[in-house]
């Protein structure tokens, strides 16, 4: 009898071993509490994003990660809003119109020499405001579930696998882990800026910083663009070697709008994961059940893969590359369209489109790909925006877009 109840003793404790090697998914939940109308588009310095600061810091405990802020999870940091956009923004401790912003920062601590950073930024636009594309003249909420509760809320898969993996494991991974949700990145990069300047643990420490921005909408062809590729030489081979599921779209730049940039600035190798722009972005309509939930478990999974595989490899090395941003035309027109940044084909596939634009008055559909516009031949998107730098407004070009099987030729005015 007592064979049989240690036997039981035994075989209930190998169940829950097993048992809690499995982390808890609640990427859908996270996302839908972020996206929430309740929390009013979580605005930098709002009571809606302190809402959602106040969630990621109750879900960091619950995973069992240190607190790693200055106060507890939090970094706070203020700072005077803009009045000229090419200026850089004042962070400052004087109250007077000032607004606060508030990073999250978890941590697993395996006593390793170097850690990794793995961020999202989880503020989005109130109720709209500058950095909208919503045209109506009602007040809408900007709910931001693909910008970006989906990169918080894998992020948050990550930490709560990653701390349970090495709770089990016999041996502690070669890395730390960092887990940080920025604040103010619709505004500038703001709190990963104010971190990579006043960090709450050794710069020269980090092996490498992964960020998620907007990757809850994976298209049926399974687009994946990764950036940031560049910035080490270990990050090709091991992405493409590891990769069952997806068509990566690969860009070696660190730099691009996003808060992988303010790690890059900082000698940082950086890796930034994206899905690509729709309809919906920086509108009402990024709500949470419009997400791909399924494509969001696959990057999660994608990434998990990732870093195990690169844990045996030591500190990374940094390797600086192009700035493809500063090689961008500046325009003083528009077209009106959402272009889709993840096609590799042939010309600029345009993603969505807005009303009452020279798109739409020309007759511009979604779907269709630019392949001429005014004499020049559109091969990319740089070509396209190369083109596009040529007109201002009152002109009218010729333009010519392919649609299926058929060659459309009309004219655009700007």
């Amino acid at each position: 009898m007592k064979k049989i109840a240690l036997f039981s003793i035994v075989l209930f404790a190998f169940a829950c071993k097993n048992q809690a090697k499995l982390a808890e998914n609640n990427i859908k939940e996270d996302v839908t509490f972020l996206a929430d109308d309740k929390l009013e588009g979580r605005q930098t310095g709002t009571p809606g994003e302190k809402a959602a600061s106040d969630y990621i810091s109750k879900r960091f405990k619950a995973i069992g990660l240190l607190q790693k802020g200055t106060d507890g999870y939090i970094q706070s940091f203020s700072f005077k809003p803009k009045t000229d956009p090419h200026k850089e923004v004042e962070f400052t401790t004087n109250a007077d119109s000032t607004i606060t912003g508030r990073n999250v920062i978890g941590y697993i601590d395996n006593g390793a020499k170097s850690t990794i950073v793995i961020g999202a930024h989880y503020d989005h636009l109130g109720f709209g405001g500058e950095g909208s594309l919503y045209r109506e003249k009602d007040k809408a909420v900007h709910n931001g579930a693909d910008d970006n509760a989906s990169g918080v809320a894998v992020m948050l898969n990550l930490a709560s696998r990653l701390n349970i993996k090495n709770n089990q494991a016999e041996t502690k991974d070669q890395n730390n882990y960092l887990f940080m949700a920025f604040s103010g990145e619709e505004m500038g990069l703001l709190g990963s800026n104010y971190f990579s300047k006043n960090p709450t643990i050794d710069t020269k420490s980090i092996n490498y910083m992964i960020n998620m921005d907007m990757i809850g909408r994976m298209k049926p062809d399974s687009t994946l663009a990764v950036y940031g590729l560049g910035t080490s030489p270990m990050f090709k081979q091991t992405l493409k070697s590891n990769n069952e599921n997806f068509k990566l779209v690969e860009n070696e730049s660190g730099v691009g709008p996003s808060d992988h940039t303010s790690f890059y600035l900082i000698d940082v190798p950086v890796l930034h994961f994206f899905t690509g722009q729709h309809e919906d972005y920086h509108k009402p309509g990024d709500d949470s059940e419009k997400l791909n939930y399924e494509g969001m478990n696959l990057i999660s999974d994608y990434i998990f893969t990732i870093i195990n595989d690169l844990d045996d490899n030591g500190k990374l090395a940094f390797r600086k590359t192009k700035n493809e941003s500063e090689e961008v035309p500046r325009f003083k027109v528009g077209l009106g369209v959402v272009p889709d940044y993840l096609f590799d084909g042939k010309g600029m596939r345009i993603d969505g489109t807005r009303e009452d634009t020279p798109a739409t008055n020309a007759g511009l559909q979604k779907g269709d790909i630019v392949i001429k516009l005014g004499n020049a031949e559109v091969t990319d998107m740089m070509s396209y925006m190369a083109a596009l730098s040529t007109f201002d407004k009152g002109d009218e070009a010729a333009i010519t877009v392919k649609r299926g099987d058929s060659i459309i030729n009309t004219k655009v005015k700007f």
